[in-house]
């Protein structure tokens, strides 16, 4: 095998999506109603703005994952769909509360949060982002939290603004293997940089899961998948999500293969049996809020609660390593 035999064989312009990618069109009265809720408040989802291929299935089951701070990314992923410019240090200082009262109209009990990256505001909109889950959980107590945040530029005190607000679950995508990073993230964004964002997560608050995400057939070989899988699990991380990356439109980056069902049920296997990570998610269509992924950390932090209010502070064996429940 050559060193980058994945980045051959890339998929013809034309070449038709197989058949495990086609996906039903968004209907129902849970879609429309989200929708039309969104638009009203102002409200941005990174479902429509990603394109996400399970936005019908998601919101139609009463699950959405919410993108603050505005619809436009200072950082260009040559991946991403999401607009790219500069906000000039616009926010919409009445979201979090708008967020949390979406939340308690709509009754769910779960809900991700993500944002665009902010570099033109000071702290890269930490503490923005923190009002949006501390106003959240204020508002609807029993509610559980998942955010996918920026890198705030690897700046710890900022990072700790969110922790601090006590989401459930930290998401930061590291989107790719190591050597295709620069090629396919913003120069701004980096690997490392996203390894030791997670990493210093788990050292602020060993209480709160951390998740990244992985899209395939963007050209890396199986090789470099396997160790960017332990360079997460090395750094901490608890939850893994793989997918495949499909081109949002002909400016941004080739797909250069379609990985099978097959090949994505390898991967979960290895993370989960092999690695060691609590939970991974792997399919063609997965994402990262993916809600499969959702009901396994409702699961577990339910656990975490009723083992805290019933039994006291102690320590939980899972997975051969030692993940401290407070």
């Amino acid at each position: 095998m050559t060193a980058h035999k994945g980045t051959q064989n890339k998929i013809k312009p034309h070449q038709r999506k197989p058949e495990w990618l086609k996906i039903r069109p968004p209907s129902g009265s849970r879609y429309t109603w989200l929708k039309e809720k969104s638009r009203s408040l102002q409200l941005a989802t990174v479902c429509e703005e990603a394109q996400c291929p399970n936005i019908g299935e998601c919101w139609s089951g009463g699950t959405a994952t919410f993108m603050v701070m505005g619809e436009v990314c200072t950082r260009g992923c040559r991946f991403c769909a999401v607009s790219t410019g500069n906000p000039n240090g616009w926010l919409d200082l009445d979201e979090p509360q708008n967020l949390a009262e979406t939340i308690r109209e709509a009754g769910w009990d779960y809900i991700v949060v993500t944002s665009v990256d902010r570099d033109d505001l000071p702290d890269g909109g930490a503490h923005h982002f923190a009002r949006c889950i501390t106003e959240s959980l204020a508002l609807n107590p029993d509610l559980m939290i998942e955010v996918l945040i920026p890198d705030f530029k690897g700046n710890k005190e900022h990072l700790k603004a969110v922790v601090d607000a006590r989401p459930h679950v930290i998401a930061q995508n590291v989107e790719t293997v190591e050597r295709l990073t620069r090629t396919v993230r913003d120069q701004r964004a980096g690997y490392q940089q996203t390894l030791t964002c997670l990493a210093h997560v788990k050292e602020m608050n060993p209480d709160i899961f951390t998740k990244s995400s992985i899209m395939l057939g963007l050209g890396e070989t199986d090789e470099e998948i396997h160790q960017c899988m332990k360079d997460l699990r090395t750094h901490g991380v608890d939850i893994l999500t793989l997918g495949q990356y499909l081109r949002p439109s002909p400016k941004h980056i080739e797909v250069a293969k379609y990985v099978t069902p097959e090949k994505f049920q390898e991967w979960q296997d290895i993370a989960e049996k092999e690695l060691g990570f609590l939970y991974c998610a792997s399919g063609p269509l997965v994402r990262s809020s993916y809600r499969a992924g959702e009901y396994f950390i409702k699961n577990r932090i339910t656990q975490q609660r009723n083992q805290a209010n019933g039994q006291g502070s102690h320590s939980r064996q899972t997975q051969g390593e030692h993940i401290h429940v407070g």
